[in-house]
């Protein structure tokens, strides 16, 4: 593919060639996820999510030897990258057999590694598969512009991080696993050990391997993981927000004896009760046309609507006022930091009728 672009390009007057350049800096190159990507000449495996990218390279590697038993593998590590090696790696076996070369940590890429990559994308080996697998940081950027260039496909690995993703990561996990779990499960799942994704894919592995039941419930994963709930600060606001005032303050407590920030906890509650006051004032509609106006998910205006019960513009009001006070107290304006988040804690809990 790369190699007869080359050769066209070469075929061609300077207009055309001119013409050609526009065109390819306009083209994008193909977006695949971790379970799509097959084996091409040249791949990219971009972003800092470390389960994702061991998935995508597993899943080439393992559509590489189910096409031909006798495929080399051979991994290189940017940093320690010895000039030429890739070209000696890629270049036809005397006893054939397909090839694939692992770049690993390409942001970390030393000048000997630049200056081949870049030499190799021009005119890749067909026969071979080189993957560049490179976090997204700002160093050997323009080895991956090179890539994109080319058309090379991209698996785009970036952190999850927010709580819908996770939960959509693990629900994923077992419809690959072809086991079922039910949606009370999953969420239990990812309060119990969703800080790390790795953490969490090998808990779900761990649950498929371990549990019998057709379908995994709440009861199975407290089994295995009831102990490991780590209380945050969107714990505490939701304590709060659904009224249990004594709860809050525990969980409030316990957050702050293992080394929380009255900061960010004062922000975790914040994030919610402004949440519901904006659901609050828009009214009913449908949660996906009122997402954008609102900077809200259609989940999160959902569960804001359920979270709602029980509130009305007065307590939501008090909410505010009290969020006000304490973001400036936690923030120099006042004398104790603990003391404002636990008032604020305890004056939204009492607000909900």
């Amino acid at each position: 593919m790369a190699a007869a672009g080359t050769g066209r390009s070469r075929s061609t007057s300077k207009s055309a060639s001119k013409s050609a350049s526009k065109s390819t800096s306009k083209a994008k190159n193909p977006i695949v996820t971790p379970d799509e990507v097959k084996p091409a000449p040249v791949l990219l495996v971009v972003g800092a999510e470390g389960v994702l990218a061991d998935r995508a390279v597993g899943n080439v590697l393992a559509a590489a030897r189910a096409a031909d038993p006798e495929t080399e593998v051979e991994r290189m590590e940017a940093a320690g990258y010895l000039s030429g090696k890739l070209s000696v790696a890629t270049s036809p076996s005397l006893f054939g057999g397909g090839k694939v070369v692992v770049l690993e940590n390409v942001e970390q890429a030393n000048e000997a590694l630049v200056s081949d990559v870049t030499t190799y994308l021009k005119d890749p080996a067909q026969e071979a598969c080189v993957i560049i697998r490179h976090s997204g940081a700002l160093r050997a950027r323009p080895l991956l512009e090179a890539a994109r260039a080319i058309n090379a496909p991209e698996v785009q690995c970036q952190p999850i991080t927010r709580d819908d993703e996770k939960v959509e990561f693990a629900n994923n996990e077992f419809r690959r696993g072809g086991r079922k779990i039910s949606a009370a499960a999953v969420r239990a799942l990812v309060d119990a050990v969703g800080n790390d994704l790795r953490e969490l894919w090998a808990a779900c592995s761990q649950l498929m391997a371990d549990e019998e039941k057709d379908r995994i419930d709440v009861d199975s994963v407290e089994r295995y993981f009831g102990g490991r709930v780590e209380v945050t600060g969107f714990k505490v606001a939701d304590a709060a927000v659904a009224g249990h005032a004594e709860e809050a303050l525990v969980l409030l407590r316990h957050a702050l004896a293992t080394g929380a920030d009255p900061v960010p906890l004062v922000a975790a509650v914040a994030m919610k009760v402004r949440g519901l006051a904006k659901v609050s004032a828009a009214g009913r509609g449908a949660s996906a046309s009122m997402a954008k106006s609102l900077g809200m998910a259609p989940w999160q205006i959902d569960r804001a609507r359920r979270e709602l019960n029980g509130w009305n513009e007065e307590g939501l009001a008090r909410a505010v006022m009290a969020l006000a006070e304490a973001d400036a107290a936690v923030k120099g304006g006042g004398r104790d930091p603990v003391y404002a988040v636990e008032r604020l804690v305890l004056t939204v809990a009492q607000s909900r009728r």
